[in-house]
């Protein structure tokens, strides 16, 4: 891989992003592509053993949204899951506490439980958390604490900081989904955390900004003075560029792989809740991806297994 060039890499997704289309047209590959994934292909990349996605959520019925939830999607189950993992040919991941179901992470725990010693995973708690519920959720391989400003469902924002405290001892992170706008008014909290901060989907750097915008700068200097950690996930979300290259969403891609690459993991945000159900991206084509943002396989290594190992424990 080292010895081919950008074009190169571009024309490799092209192809199978082209193969995915054909058989999403109805033949019997399409019927057992799995829920909640364009296309049927394998990646065209080499994955690497160990290789982790670090971001996907699970979502079962049986479990009440919380009451201000606003994103409320069907059942993508650990079974629908599964599926994708051995399409995609990956071999660790972190299961995400979506805001569907608030501070209840009933689900979380079970899904983490059933996927075995080779999951993680990342949690929602509010500021009335104790010191039990957090030894018996490290005890169950929870890793992080999430907060968002962009949906409704989760912890308040005010108890970012108390939650951090409570969890420094733990030797967890706290994982934000916020605005890029928002990352820049909240600075001077991230930077007084004990914790690392782990961005995810990239920051939510909107676009045409991407790498200009100036969260970026803020995300940067937290690499650099506090530890943090940015996802590269969610390339569909805020791309105006579209599929199958998202290439504006690639230009923000490329500039956190040139700054720091040792604080990148990757993540596929499967089953892609904000994503219409017509209009769910290729899980192949958003790791091959990576073919594009960071050709070194060194690099990759790092991204899909290095990187992952440290921040999670695997």
């Amino acid at each position: 891989m080292s010895t081919m060039t950008r074009r190169d890499h571009l024309a490799l997704l092209a192809t199978g992003s082209l193969a995915a289309g054909f058989a999403l047209g109805g033949t019997p590959a399409a019927a057992q592509a799995g829920r909640w994934s364009a296309g049927t292909d394998k990646p065209r990349i080499a994955v690497p053993a160990n290789a982790t996605d670090c971001h996907h959520h699970i979502y079962d019925a049986r479990f009440p949204p919380a009451p201000a939830a606003t994103l409320r999607p069907p059942d993508a189950s650990i079974e629908d899951y599964r599926a994708l993992q051995r399409r995609l040919g990956l071999t660790r991941n972190v299961v995400v506490q979506p805001s569907t179901y608030g501070t209840d992470n009933r689900l979380l725990v079970e899904s983490v439980k059933a996927f075995g010693p080779r999951a993680r995973g990342v949690a929602m708690l509010d500021a009335n958390v104790t010191p039990e519920e957090l030894r018996r959720l490290d005890e169950a391989g929870i890793r992080g604490v999430r907060f968002g400003t962009r949906l409704p469902g989760g912890a308040p924002i005010t108890d970012l900081e108390p939650v951090a405290r409570k969890i420094a001892d733990l030797g967890w992170h706290i994982q934000l989904v916020s605005e890029g706008e928002k990352i820049v008014e909240l600075r001077e909290v991230l930077e007084r955390l004990p914790v690392p901060v782990v961005f995810d989907h990239m920051g939510h750097l909107p676009e045409p900004a991407g790498p200009d915008h100036p969260a970026f700068r803020v995300i940067a200097d937290l690499i650099g003075n506090r530890g943090a950690w940015v996802k590269l996930t969610g390339a569909y979300i805020l791309s105006k560029s579209g599929p199958p290259f998202y290439a504006d969403r690639g230009r923000l891609a490329r500039a956190y792989v040139a700054l720091a690459p040792e604080r990148l993991v990757w993540g596929s945000d499967w089953p892609h809740p904000t994503a219409p159900a017509d209009a769910k991206p290729d899980d192949a084509g958003l790791l091959d991806l990576l073919a594009d943002w960071a050709p070194d396989p060194a690099v990759l290594a790092r991204i899909l297994v290095t990187n992952p190992a440290r921040l999670y424990g695997f």
